[in-house]
């Protein structure tokens, strides 16, 4: 049995919760030392916010993202929140993107914030295949949850909102580009800055202003 995942939560009744995954060697409370939590409060946004601490371990093994699913979000839609969104840093947001992708309808929409692009085994074999347009994933590929994400962002459906967000002098900025680039123009938000926390925060306030969720 999975021990319980330790989560910072902002919970005031709202009918949206918003399910946060940090980046690799970062923590549920950095969100909340961040302002994440308070730029919520500031606007006074019907929202709920869970951030969720996933080790590294756990993600390696393959039991983390079940472990969220039966831990945070299906309880989530027991207690009747009308709209249950995932998103996540960096390696957060590869996540949120590998569990949408293998449990689709479970979640309403995705916030990726600098969202690592994968390890280059998987982009480099999507860029020799001719990019992703032509790129077509073989079984093998399809055992690694990396590729069935790209795999997703191939066809995304039309009316999934998603909002996509990184800094243009991230080190990962080409492959979160091309990320952004699976979704329409107003899902797009790329700002100066590189791969920290000044950049995400201000990609926060962003997505709190975007209309995306609704608050």
């Amino acid at each position: 049995m999975n021990a319980p995942l330790r989560t910072v939560e902002r919970k005031t009744g709202a009918s949206t919760l918003l399910v946060l995954l940090p980046g690799a060697y970062m923590t549920a409370a950095d969100f909340a030392t961040a302002g994440f939590f308070d730029a919520i409060a500031r606007r006074r946004l019907a929202l709920d916010l869970v951030a969720v601490d996933l080790d590294l371990e756990a993600i390696s093994s393959g039991t983390a993202l079940p472990a969220l699913q039966a831990q945070i979000l299906a309880p989530a839609r027991q207690l009747g929140y009308s709209q249950v969104w995932l998103g996540g840093i960096s390696l957060g947001g590869l996540l949120a993107l590998c569990h949408n992708a293998d449990t689709p309808g479970e979640v309403d929409g995705l916030c990726l914030l600098a969202p690592y692009p994968g390890s280059r085994l998987t982009t480099n074999a999507i860029a020799r295949a001719g990019g992703l347009g032509v790129w077509q994933a073989s079984a093998e590929e399809l055992q690694d949850p990396e590729f069935r994400a790209w795999q997703w962002l191939q066809k995304p459906p039309a009316d999934f909102p998603v909002f996509v967000g990184y800094g243009t002098e991230d080190r990962f900025a080409a492959g979160m580009a091309q990320i952004a680039g699976c979704f329409p123009q107003d899902a797009r938000c790329a700002i100066p800055g590189d791969h920290d926390w000044p950049v995400w925060q201000v990609l926060w306030e962003h997505f709190l202003d975007s209309g995306k969720l609704p608050v």
